[in-house]
């Protein structure tokens, strides 16, 4: 009777340090992806922070600036034109560069970014948030298999002389390599309805 008492107590320890080592190692590669994912996101800024963008291209340099007397259109164009903004054409820059991930970084030596499509970039975003913070985006060019675009956070050389070069979605050279007149808001058509003639007295016969 001792004995099955033992083996019982012993049972219920195994199953009690199974159960927090399957719990402990559980939430430990939770944590893991977490952090991954946070560090493989390209900024951690939410879209409402953007208080302003400006897009630096080889054929146009364009800034945009969030509407602050509506909410229709949300996006204004400050140049170089001072019009309203074609929202949808921004929300999906705004969207790429809230939600985009980094797919691999690269590190190089700043003197060998030319070979990245970085020096000069093909087009570089600035973003200054609500709360004064300035980030930059630059767009080199493609891989090699045409999979994703090589970018860059910033210009600043790492200690050793290197720069990290960024692995980025193509979308982002779909998102700035538009033609300037995407960017403005479109004319609003309405489909003007033909006027209702209004109808004739019918004539009296004559007694």
């Amino acid at each position: 009777m001792k004995l099955q008492r033992t083996t019982l107590i012993l049972l219920l320890l195994a199953l009690g340090l199974g159960s927090f080592v399957y719990f402990f190692e559980m939430n430990g590669k939770t944590q893991q992806q977490q952090a991954q994912e946070k560090e493989q996101q390209i900024f951690s800024f939410a879209e409402d922070d953007i208080q302003s963008l400006t897009i630096n291209t080889k054929n146009y340099l364009l800034s945009l600036e969030r509407n602050q007397k509506s909410d229709k259109p949300k996006w204004l164009l400050t140049s170089p034109e001072q019009i309203p903004a074609n929202d949808a054409i921004a929300a999906y820059l705004t969207d790429l560069l809230v939600k985009g991930k980094i797919n691999r970084t690269v590190s190089t030596a700043a003197n060998k970014i030319q070979e990245f499509g970085l020096e000069p970039p093909q087009a570089r975003i600035d973003i200054k948030l609500k709360n004064q913070q300035a980030h930059t985006l630059s767009l080199g060019n493609p891989t090699y298999n045409n999979s994703f675009l090589y970018a860059q956070l910033g210009s600043t050389a790492k200690k050793n002389g290197n720069v990290d070069v960024l692995l980025v979605s193509k979308d982002f050279a779909n998102a700035v390599n538009r033609e300037l007149s995407e960017w403005k808001q479109p004319p609003q058509t309405s489909e003007s309805k033909p006027l209702l003639s209004p109808p004739q007295p019918t004539p009296q016969k004559s007694k």
